[in-house]
This record gives C-alpha cells, structure tokens and sequence, in this order.
C-alpha cells in the first residue's frame, strides 16, 4: 500500500466510477483497476462490489475511504510542517530604524543569497537595539555604530534628505536649505518613513504634516498638487515626481549613515552575510 493508491481510492468516491477516477488520476481504467486490486490484497479486504461492467465501493471502501482522507491529510500536514521550518531557517529577522537600507541589504541579500528570505520590520532606535539584545531579531540596521566586543558592527549605507517643491516655489532655486527655511510649511508625508519623520518634526518650526499610508496615492498626490514633501538619495524612495525640483537640505541631521550590527555568536549565515556586505562596502 502506497500513498498514491490512497489518492486513487479518494479520487473513486469523488468520481464516482473508476473510468472518472481514471481521469482524475490520468492513468487508464485498467491500470486504476489493477491498483485497486493490488490495495485490496494488501488490506487484506474487498473494498469495491463489483459486477461486469461496474465496480462501487462497498461498505468496508468507505471506510478505508475516510481513513485514506485521514492518512492524506497527515502527509500533506508533515509536509506543510517541513516546509515552514525550512522557510524558518532561510529567513533572516532585520529590525531596523528606516526603510531604505532594509531596500539596500534586501538588493544585496538576493544578489549572493537568493534562497535567503529577509523579514524586515521598521522600529523605533531604542527597539531595534532591544530585538538584537534579545535575539528577537537576526540582524540590526542602526543609525550608530556598536563598539562591543559581542558585536560586529559594519557601515551599510548613507542616506541623505531632500525637500521636494514645485518647480515654481521660491526653494526651487536655492542650492541647498536649512530646516530653518521650511517653518510652518505643510508636508505631504508617506507614512513608514521610520526615524525621519521625527527627524523633521523636531527641526523644523511649526511644521504641519497630511500622512498618506497609501504609497500609490501618496504619489498621485506628489505629482498632481503643490505640497512639499520629502524624499532622499536612495534609488528606490526618490520621487523624481515631474515638474518638481529636489533640494537637499544641509542640517546634519539629514545626512545618516546606517550601520548592519549582528551578535558575534550568530548563525554561520548571518556571519556570511555580513562577510559579504562588508566585501561589497
């Protein structure tokens, strides 16, 4: 007895006559015949009631029926079971403070690790640092570096802010701008921006926000009115919105640079990992 004599028996009370049963399976009603003989001299019982031209299962078949449903469903369980774990130990837990250098490791990860499965999270500075202490998260992305012995610590990015405005603002021409200049200006903001947002809430004056947590209407927006907005140098949050002009802003604080942190007794993958990103800095 196999499993796939279980599905051919499963497949007989779902068709409902061999020859439907024998499509389903897509084999020839004598093969499918000759199978369920084979399982009846194994169960040591005849599971079908059979005359010249049919063949239906019988008492004892709808019970080996709903038993065949049983066993089924338990491999198809060990299988679902087996392959979450492998998933478990492909995929990477990544706390990190914004979501651009979750982009840049996510870019490099498929580029050397491509069964390697990333799951980022976007968290407050304290947080992050709490998940890799605790080792709720595999990996860090900080916006300062860590000098301890039980850590490696390695440059990943930087990223740096601009303020977008119509190409007709009176910021369009200036070369540069403080967050002096933008007080009590309003700010189309794309929410999950992590650290930034209270990074130009605490620098700017009076500064007043409309958050969008749409991303597709969030640049239907950019592109269609004249509200400022923000938007950096990595490639994959830059707006590049047409008729608008992007000015960077000269604060210190709009100038991070992230850094990759893992414990030292981390997975032999996380340590490749990191070998890796270092070689590519």
């Amino acid at each position: 007895m196999d499993l796939e004599q279980l599905r051919q028996l499963v497949a007989v009370d779902e068709a409902g006559t061999m020859s439907g049963a024998a499509q389903r399976a897509h084999i020839t009603q004598p093969s499918l015949s000759r199978s369920m003989q084979r399982l009846e001299a194994d169960l040591g019982c005849e599971l079908f009631d059979r005359t010249r031209n049919s063949a239906r299962l019988n008492e004892a078949g709808r019970i080996a029926v709903e038993r065949a449903r049983d066993v089924l469903a338990a491999e198809q369980h060990m299988r679902d079971a087996l392959d979450e774990h492998a998933r478990k130990k492909r995929t990477l837990r990544v706390a990190a403070v914004a979501p651009a250098p979750v982009w840049n490791l996510t870019a490099r990860t498929v580029e050397r690790f491509p069964g390697t499965i990333l799951a980022p999270e976007v968290l407050p500075d304290a947080e992050v640092e709490r998940r890799l202490f605790d080792r709720t998260a595999d990996l860090a992305i900080m916006r300062k570096p860590i000098a301890l012995p039980n850590c490696e610590c390695i440059p990943l990015m930087t990223e740096n802010l601009f303020v977008s405005v119509p190409a007709a603002h009176p910021l369009a021409m200036r070369k540069h701008v403080s967050f002096a200049d933008l007080a009590g200006e309003t700010f189309l903001v794309l929410d999950g921006i992590g650290f930034w947002k209270d990074v130009y809430e605490q620098g700017i004056p009076d500064v007043h926000s409309i958050v969008q947590r749409d991303r597709e209407v969030f640049t239907q927006l950019v592109d269609s009115s004249d509200m400022l907005c923000f938007t950096t140098d990595a490639p994959q949050n830059s707006n590049h919105a047409r008729g608008r002009v992007e000015v960077p802003l000269s604060d210190a604080d709009a100038h991070v640079t992230f850094y990759l942190v893992a414990l030292k007794e981390a997975t032999p993958r996380v340590s490749e990992l990191l070998r890796w990103v270092r070689g590519t800095a």
